[in-house]
């Protein structure tokens, strides 16, 4: 068995649950949701309704169908933004934001919209006053991600809700990678839109995602797709109302499925639980890193701060001849280079070379860790 430390790409292995899940869809249900009234078809749409109440029941939502489903986070960051911002309009987001969030941006300011990217620090934080300062009187929309894939830094969300709140902006997270980790609460966090992905901290297979809209603001954020979602057939316009408005075409149900069954391992496991094994395994990496010349750990160093991601670098070595001798010598898959955020990285300084990324989960050891620190120890004494 390999080593798995990519777990912020995609988490590895799933719950048992999960494929049986999927298995017992494909067996025993396998219709197409809300498109024809055989029974079939309505235990598929149970299905669907099924992750929605976990989806709820996991971020505090208080009414599951406020949650449309999706093919991924990057899909349903496509839909708020495409749907939401116009020409005029001013958004504010970090510079340590991933390009499913850099890149849609990236393209509506070529078409007119005004575009603040706050420079977070060297650890990759950011100052919340650093938000107030760009605040305009076009500006519609807070966008930040809760903790960034690259270093693991968690976002101060909270203090950035309140500031959202307090000028009427509206306020999204990117929960790419914390969902399933880090205790999310949408009231608390003061959350307008949340989008999350099923594969990776929801332990769900891929092609899953989602996002949460606070009732009201699908009036103002148009869909990205239009089609058949097997209501109101009658009419040839898009329905209007959650979660229809924006689940044009057939749902990824079997997926669906397997992400219920993910999320609901979570429940039963316990975020506190989930978080302090992962916080344990990462505090020892780190602090075993930290014991070693030749090494660069980036981040902050308040480990209470960041989730279970480390970027690191050994100094003579490219993080992509580290990682193949990484997997091909010891069997540890690991993710080197820039991770799909260049931005990051030039904030962090490491552009274009990037970093190694180990990024652990529920099911890693502290065993294969240490079988990672002696391969750490091979590239270093190769490096001297």
């Amino acid at each position: 068995m390999p080593i798995y430390f990519d777990n912020a790409a995609t988490s590895w292995p799933k719950p048992d649950s999960v494929m049986s899940s999927m298995i017992d869809f494909n067996l025993n249900i396998g219709s197409n949701p809300g498109r024809s009234g055989h029974h079939s078809s309505v235990e598929a749409g149970r299905t669907l309704f099924e992750v929605r109440e976990n989806v709820a029941e996991l971020f505090r939502i208080d009414d599951p169908l406020r949650i449309s489903l999706t093919s991924n986070i990057t899909h349903s960051l496509n839909i708020v933004l495409r749907g939401y911002l116009k020409t005029g309009d001013h958004v504010i987001t970090s510079s340590m934001e991933h390009n499913s969030v850099m890149r849609p941006l990236r393209d509506l300011e070529q078409m007119g919209v005004e575009l603040s990217v706050i420079q977070c620090d060297a650890a990759g934080s950011l100052d919340p006053d650093d938000i107030k300062k760009e605040i305009r009187s076009n500006t519609k929309l807070l966008i930040l991600t809760h903790a960034s894939n690259v270093t693991g830094t968690l976002m101060p969300v909270i203090e950035a809700g309140k500031i959202a709140a307090e000028h009427g902006i509206l306020y999204c997270i990117d929960s790419a990678q914390t969902a399933g980790v880090i205790d999310i609460d949408v009231n608390s966090l003061k959350v307008d839109i949340l989008c999350f992905t099923g594969h990776k901290g929801l332990m769900g297979p891929m092609g899953t995602g989602g996002f949460y809209l606070k009732k009201g603001l699908e009036d103002c954020i148009r869909p990205l797709m239009s089609g058949g979602t097997g209501s109101l057939s009658e009419f040839e316009i898009q329905p209007d109302f959650m979660p229809d408005k924006y689940e044009a075409g057939t749902l990824n149900a079997i997926g669906f499925a397997g992400l219920a069954s993910g999320i609901r391992f979570i429940l039963d496991t316990g975020i506190s639980a989930i978080r302090e094994k992962e916080d344990s395994l990462t505090t020892y990496f780190i602090n075993s890193l930290k014991e070693r010349n030749g090494i660069r750990i980036y981040g902050t160093d308040d480990l209470e701060c960041r989730t279970s991601v480390v970027s690191f670098n050994i100094n003579g070595i490219a993080s992509s001849d580290a990682a193949f001798i990484f997997d091909e010598e010891y069997g540890i898959l690991s993710r080197p280079g820039l991770h799909c955020s260049p931005s990051a990285h030039r904030t962090l300084g490491t552009f274009p070379g990037g970093t190694n990324r180990f990024s652990f989960g529920f099911y890693n050891t502290y065993e294969e860790i240490d079988i990672s620190l002696k391969a750490v120890d091979k590239i270093l004494r190769g490096s001297l």
